[in-house]
């Protein structure tokens, strides 16, 4: 629930965009200072305008332009958050979330972390009693999902009751030389976006429970027919339940 009042505080996350009415979609994200301004299509919109407001208020700018001012979704600070590494789109995640069929209190491995958007849904659906064990190799995509995760946190106590769980480790590490790391862990499921995770897969065989789900997050059908080849030539114990490709598309509604 969102905190008493549901006003916007100093220090949370604020999502301004244009009025639904209008047609030219904007959406700026921009953590709430006092004093701090924000630089918006005709001028300036001053932070102190916004912070006290409950979310989902107009706000109109010096120059006349009305902008809707709210807390962001999970969806929305994904798109909108800074990137490092090209994120696992919602729309793709929101499909992988329901193959793997988390529960609250699952341990999941992820690989890799790249700018943390996979890692904040999955946080979010294994919860405070679950774990989130994420391996990234590169340093700076390391620390920019850690960045980012800690700012949607630290943002998410300010505005509401229940804190977000801190759930996830992110660990500075390739996955292919993590063996000694697994065997002391069991996953329910394993979630992969990475350049090469027919790699990964003799690694975490053995810390996947039986049943569990191996999720793989792939840009083209030439990583995929690689994949597939890898798990018959080196007789892996992975089954291929289905291969989809997840679809998006907006409607634009003009009433007659």
């Amino acid at each position: 629930a969102d905190a008493a009042g549901s006003a916007l505080r100093a220090g949370e996350l604020a999502l301004v965009e244009l009025s639904r009415r209008q047609r030219d979609a904007l959406k700026l994200l921009c953590r709430l200072a006092a004093g701090a301004t924000l630089a918006v299509p005709g001028g300036l919109l001053p932070h102190d305008d916004i912070v006290g407001r409950p979310p989902g208020q107009l706000v109109r700018t010096a120059g006349g332009l009305k902008l809707l001012v709210r807390r962001p979704s999970l969806e929305e600070y994904a798109l909108l958050m800074t990137r490092g590494a090209t994120i696992a789109y919602p729309k793709d995640v929101g499909a992988m979330l329901t193959m793997m069929d988390l529960h609250p209190g699952d341990t999941v491995l992820e690989s890799g972390s790249g700018s943390g958007a996979l890692s904040l849904f999955l946080s979010r659906a294994v919860g405070s009693k679950g774990r989130v064990l994420s391996y990234e190799i590169r340093e700076d995509h390391h620390n920019l999902a850690k960045k980012n995760y800690r700012q949607w946190r630290s943002s998410w106590e300010i505005g509401h009751i229940e804190e977000w769980p801190d759930n996830v480790d992110f660990i500075h590490k390739d996955i292919t030389t993590a063996a000694e790391d697994m065997k002391s862990v069991t996953f329910d499921a394993v979630v992969l976006d990475m350049l090469n995770p027919q790699a990964a897969l003799p690694v975490i065989r053995p810390s996947l429970k039986h049943g569990g789900v191996c999720a793989v997050y792939l840009a083209n059908i030439t990583q995929v027919i690689a994949l597939l080849d890898r798990i018959r030539i080196c007789k892996l114990p992975f089954l291929c339940e289905k291969i989809i490709d997840v679809t998006h598309r907006k409607w634009l509604i003009i009433p007659a």
